[in-house]
């Protein structure tokens, strides 16, 4: 990650994000002086979290039995491509490939045009944050009955948790024969709910398919008659029915107007909508720095200089969490915590070595 994506002064600037409120080690796996080292500092961890190819820390003597006996309460995160059992499981993975297998990247499109990626590791992303909640999970088991916990392991496949988000995709098909087919912008049979085009070229989101919502989109931007004459959208089934034709009205009206118009209007309306932010409209919005969704933090990776990235997400009112340092330096802890496990002798051999 260091070196991945737009690079700033040679560091990947998904780095000072990542990495933040982190501290980094370097150790040498594969040499036994760094096992060694590695199982001194397993007997103080809570978590351990990897995402090798299944039996690749079986192999250097550092599986799941072996640690689990050192540290009985451990909690081991494992995500792999396909999770740590079955016929896949020592196929490579990657999350462009778990969004394929997991029904994601087909609904990725407009109708009749080839899969898409959203623009972001989705996939990634979401194995991650099953695997925070799995440690969590684990963390708090026999909490509430005084019971010592019991260390477990969270086997986590890439595709898996991209499973997980694909709504009803499976019960449509298992009952009604139902594959369900790329829709583009708009979620089919509710109404209106798509983009639209503005007079400058922008496109704005317009959520108005609730009943009530609708009455007040109508009478906005001046089709009354929706509601009092036209049997096509007076109603959300006619909405559905007549979607494509609505949203051509819709846009036929927004092409007319500016987005901040178009915003301004339907925020005194009452009606959900919003323009498509970029990165320039996140770092200028007030609502972002009102929230503090958007910090600036020194990053050591970058000589101290100031990096903006989002903010804390979620938001715990007694516990609300801070960003108390920026991406670590690679190793630039090597002395912190080694220094708390192995002895000065210990150490100077084992970077002489090339192990830390």
């Amino acid at each position: 990650m260091r070196q991945w994506g737009a690079l700033y002064k040679g560091v990947g600037l998904y780095w000072p994000v990542i990495g933040r409120n982190k501290k980094s080690v370097t150790l040498d796996l594969r040499a036994e002086e760094g096992q060694s080292a590695f199982i001194k500092l397993i007997k103080t961890a809570d978590v351990l979290i990897e995402n090798f190819r299944p039996g690749t820390l079986e192999k250097w003597g550092l599986g799941w039995d072996e640690l689990h006996a050192i540290n009985p309460g451990l909690v081991m995160v494992r995500i792999s491509g396909y999770g740590q059992t079955g016929p896949y499981k020592d196929r490579a993975g990657y999350g462009a490939i778990s969004e394929a297998m997991s029904g994601f990247r087909h609904l990725t499109a407009e109708p009749g045009q080839r899969p898409v990626r959203v623009g972001i590791s989705i996939g990634d992303s979401l194995a991650g944050t099953q695997g925070f909640i799995g440690a969590l999970l684990a963390l708090l088991s026999g909490a509430f009955s005084g019971a010592p916990r019991v260390g477990q392991v969270i086997d986590i496949g890439l595709y898996e948790a991209m499973w997980m988000y694909m709504e009803g995709i499976l019960p449509e098909y298992d009952k009604l024969g139902i594959v369900r087919e790329p829709t583009g912008s708009i979620i089919p049979k509710i109404a209106p709910s798509s983009v639209y085009p503005s007079s400058e070229g922008e496109w704005v989101v317009i959520g108005g398919n609730g009943d009530a919502v609708f009455r007040r989109f109508a009478s906005a931007i001046g089709h009354d008659e929706w509601i009092s004459e036209d049997h096509r959208f007076a109603t959300h089934a006619g909405r559905g029915e007549h979607q494509a034709e609505l949203d051509g009205d819709i846009a036929a009206w927004t092409v007319t107007q500016t987005s901040a118009a178009i915003l301004a209007l339907l925020d005194e309306a009452g009606v959900p909508a919003s323009r498509i932010y970029t990165a320039a409209d996140i770092l200028a919005d007030p609502h972002y720095q009102a929230r503090d969704m958007v910090l600036r933090v020194p990053s050591p990776t970058l000589g101290g200089e100031d990096v903006a990235m989002p903010g804390i997400v979620p938001k715990l009112s007694a516990t609300p969490g801070s960003v108390e340092r920026g991406a670590p330096l690679l190793g630039e802890q090597n002395d912190e915590i080694w220094g708390s496990v192995l002895g000065p002798h210990q150490m100077a051999t084992l970077k002489e070595a090339g192990v830390i």
